[in-house]
């Protein structure tokens, strides 16, 4: 008896101390449960940009250090009040209550176009500024020069004497689409350079109101006060626009802004820089739109093209024999849908050459060459 449980006995202690081995060493051997669950987390590799289609930071990146805070300054004098303007109240005070010169600034945004130090913003931004100041993402500050402006277009062009400046690169604003992604980059409310995205909602949008020559890129992309002059990018960070103006009933955004094709801004502003300012032609005519009603009036089946309503004496139009009543509905072989067209294409025409246009006078087309003249400056 004795013998056995020396047997067990040992086979035991040999048990356990196989056993202490295995669990310290190979401890994956033995089939023992957990206290709890091992979780395994797979941890995602870092994005690559052209993994996130949620995101627009590169073309955030590329298209900020370009994008600049305007600040504006000039002088005004404070209203007097009548009373100081009575001769008696003047004898005993003096000049002790003249009104005096008080300073006051706005803000606005512009984009550095050229690294020559040429910035486009609109001409609302800078009118009337006796001083401009811009302020880079970098941290720089300079004063700017107004080289020169377009209020019909509401474009304007400043210089900096600034070195190194980041450009940024002008996208193709004639191929944009409706629902295109957008950038807005600009300095809303003077809370500091902000980026809003949204879509293209409109093209070639006119009659707005808020200028002479209309061609508007629309867009939800959120534009504030602030933002004026600022860029309208495409997804690669691509200037597209220039933002000008909101639609808006409290001043703030409800979801409609408007934006100055590049392809428009470029050419306003190669003309300022070599001349000071944009010559355009002129016919000396006004004009209305065609309705369907007038088009009947006129023996017409469609209402295309611009009535002309009046013919300034000794205009070009006049000289050529343009008439009151005549319609026109085409300038140097171009279809005019209406007055607007009619506008931007006369205002493309270059003064002292000869266009030839196209009118309906009395039910029958007539085409008349007409020297374009020089559009009248307009302030």
């Amino acid at each position: 008896m004795y013998r056995l449980w020396l047997i067990f006995a040992q086979t035991a202690a040999v048990l356990l101390a196989i056993f202490f081995v295995i669990s310290t060493l190979r401890p994956e051997l033995l089939p023992l449960k957990p206290r709890g669950e091992i979780v395994t987390i797979r941890e995602a590799a870092p994005a690559v940009e052209a993994d996130r289609p949620d995101s627009y930071s590169r073309a955030a990146e590329v298209a900020m250090p370009s994008v600049v805070n305007i600040f504006t300054s000039k002088e005004t004098k404070e209203p007097s009040h009548p009373l100081l303007d009575d001769p008696a109240f003047r004898r005993f005070f003096g000049e002790q209550f003249e009104s005096r010169p008080k300073r006051t600034s706005s803000l606005g945004s512009g984009v550095i176009v050229s690294a020559n130090g040429y910035i486009l913003t609109n001409h609302h931004v800078v009118e009337a500024a006796d001083e401009v100041e811009i302020a880079l993402l970098d941290g720089r500050k300079a004063k700017a020069k107004l080289i020169g402006s377009d209020p019909e277009t509401d474009l304007a062009v400043l210089k900096t004497d600034l070195k190194d400046l980041p450009v940024i690169t002008f996208g193709q604003s004639q191929q944009v689409k409706i629902g295109d992604v957008v950038l807005a980059v600009g300095n809303p409310f003077g809370v500091g350079q902000s980026v809003t995205m949204g879509i293209v909602s409109a093209l070639s949008r006119s009659r707005v109101g808020i200028n002479t020559f209309e061609d508007f890129i629309q867009t939800d992309a959120a534009i504030n006060p602030g933002n004026s002059g600022g860029a309208l990018t495409d997804t690669s960070g691509n200037l597209i626009g220039i933002n000008t103006a909101i639609y808006s009933r409290s001043g703030g955004s409800l979801g409609i802004g408007f934006a100055i094709p590049v392809h428009i801004a470029k050419q306003i502003m190669e003309q300022i820089v070599q001349t000071g300012g944009v010559t355009r032609g002129w016919l000396g005519v006004s004009m209305q739109d065609m309705t369907q009603e007038l088009a009947e009036s006129f023996g017409l089946e469609q209402p295309n093209g611009a009535l002309i309503a009046s013919v300034l004496k000794d205009g070009p139009a006049d000289k050529a024999g343009i008439k009151a009543g005549d319609i026109m509905i085409a300038i140097s072989g171009k279809p005019l849908k209406n007055s607007s067209e009619m506008l931007n294409v006369v205002a493309a025409l270059v003064p002292g050459e000869t266009a030839t246009v196209t009118v309906i006078r009395n039910k029958q087309e007539k085409s008349i060459p007409i020297k374009v003249g020089v559009r009248p400056k307009q302030n």
